[in-house]
């Protein structure tokens, strides 16, 4: 065989792209290549609209669309959206990292995690933006840097008219469609979407604020509340409403207070169709219907729906009073009490009563003086049946059940179910 006849067989030149393909001589196979080629880029996806060069890449990329991941692990069932991604994976039961680094004794599960690490040793960047110049170790991060500065948000939601810039954002954000909450806690096994939200929760149990303010050095479990914090130190609040010009400290902020010119609210309870105007405000609420109280008191183990309950019930413990009246010096452990007692100094009653035009203070006192008209009494004692208009005059009542008699006179001892009751009995001891 000459040497001519041996190097035809050995290359093809692409006439389309003009790759060569050395050792190829398959017909079959140079025609399919050949099509690729004439066809690239001619598969799109319905959702984002991205072009891909064959089927099987439209049918991978769909996935991050709709959720699926057809390839799960036999050992833990953790599922995946590649083959490949679930073979590095199975490593991790095994036991085994078949890369390793010529600098040092570390081994990795892929050649990709080996390669990055690699980098630390060279401190190799070699991604560079050319807008801002910040500087990447990998084309794939860059890529996913430059959508900040172009906008461009490929990955739409098939629920939601929303899109997300990066595949593994919008995998996160379906999670609020379908429900599902893979990563959780082994504290308290409270689930959530994704890991970095994990991550910030367990430092709830750890105490851990890893972010700390270089002027006060008052310590965050997260950066965003760090950033938040530090605004407070310069004044800053470059976020302006255009209806009343108050302004904020973040766009989240700003947006949130939009909703009070416009009314909306696009939260709705499932139970009760009632709407809130955050997340967070419906997430409090539903715990109305299903019982839940997240938050408990170490010292006597009382339940709270809300953290901010929590806090202000600790203060019963510690007897710490932080915010007081500037006109008799009376101190509070709430704002909300501080400010109600405000208004015993201004005269102020700004709750008016559409039935006996009776003026009050606070709403709270409003609302229970309108039962005086309705006749609703919705404590009810689980003994006898009895109702009462406030939970406080049920608190009360229980005592005759229970005999607890909680207050008790410094002098002689003697105990008593109210503190009026108390009151009146000192007056036998002053004369007064």
């Amino acid at each position: 065989m000459n040497t001519e006849t041996q190097t035809t067989e050995k290359s093809f030149e692409g006439t389309v792209c003009n790759k060569k393909l050395a050792g190829v001589t398959d017909q079959k196979y140079i025609s399919e290549h050949i099509q690729e080629k004439i066809t690239e880029n001619q598969f799109d996806c319905t959702v984002c609209y991205k072009k891909f060069s064959s089927s099987y890449s439209l049918r991978v990329h769909h996935r991050l669309h709709t959720g699926e991941k057809p390839f799960n692990c036999v050992v833990c069932d953790k599922k995946f959206t590649h083959m490949a991604n679930l073979d590095h994976y199975v490593f991790c039961h095994r036991g085994k990292m078949p890369f390793d680094c010529t600098e040092r004794e570390k081994k990795f599960t892929t050649k990709v995690e080996m390669s990055r690490h690699f980098q630390t040793h060279t401190g190799e960047e070699q991604f560079n933006c050319t807008v801002c110049n910040r500087m990447y170790k990998t084309g794939a991060s860059l890529k996913v840097h430059l959508r900040t500065h172009t906008g461009e948000e490929s990955y739409g939601c098939t629920f939601f008219n929303k899109k997300f810039t990066t595949g593994h954002q919008l995998q996160i954000h379906l999670r609020t469609h379908t429900g599902e909450k893979p990563h959780g806690c082994s504290v308290c096994y409270k689930n959530f979407k994704s890991g970095s939200e994990l991550k910030i929760h367990l430092r709830t149990h750890t105490g851990e604020k890893p972010f700390e303010c270089n002027v006060c050095f008052k310590k965050f479990t997260q950066i965003g509340h760090l950033k938040e914090h530090g605004m407070s130190h310069t004044g800053e609040k470059p976020f302006e409403c255009t209806v009343c010009n108050k302004k904020f400290i973040t766009g989240g902020k700003l947006k949130l207070h939009l909703r009070t010119h416009t009314g909306e609210k696009p939260y709705g309870c499932t139970v009760c169709d009632k709407m809130f105007t955050t997340g967070h405000q419906l997430q409090i609420h539903l715990r109305t219907h299903t019982g839940e109280k997240p938050h408990g008191c170490p010292v006597c183990y009382k339940k709270f729906k809300r953290g901010s309950d929590l806090k202000i019930h600790l203060r019963t413990h510690t007897g710490e009073k932080l915010i007081e009246c500037n006109v008799c010096f009376k101190k509070f452990t709430q704002s909300g009490h501080l400010k109600s007692h405000e208004m015993y100094h201004t005269g102020e009653k700004t709750f008016e009563c559409t039935v006996c035009n009776n003026k009050f203070a606070r709403g709270n006192e409003l609302k229970i003086h309108l039962r005086t008209h309705t006749g609703e009494k919705p404590y009810s004692c689980t003994v006898c049946n009895k109702k009462f208009i406030t939970g406080g005059k049920l608190k009360i009542h229980l005592r005759t059940h229970t005999g607890e008699k909680p207050y008790s006179c410094t002098l002689c001892n003697k105990k008593f179910t109210t503190g009026g009751d108390l009151k009146r009995h000192l007056q036998t001891h002053t004369g007064k």
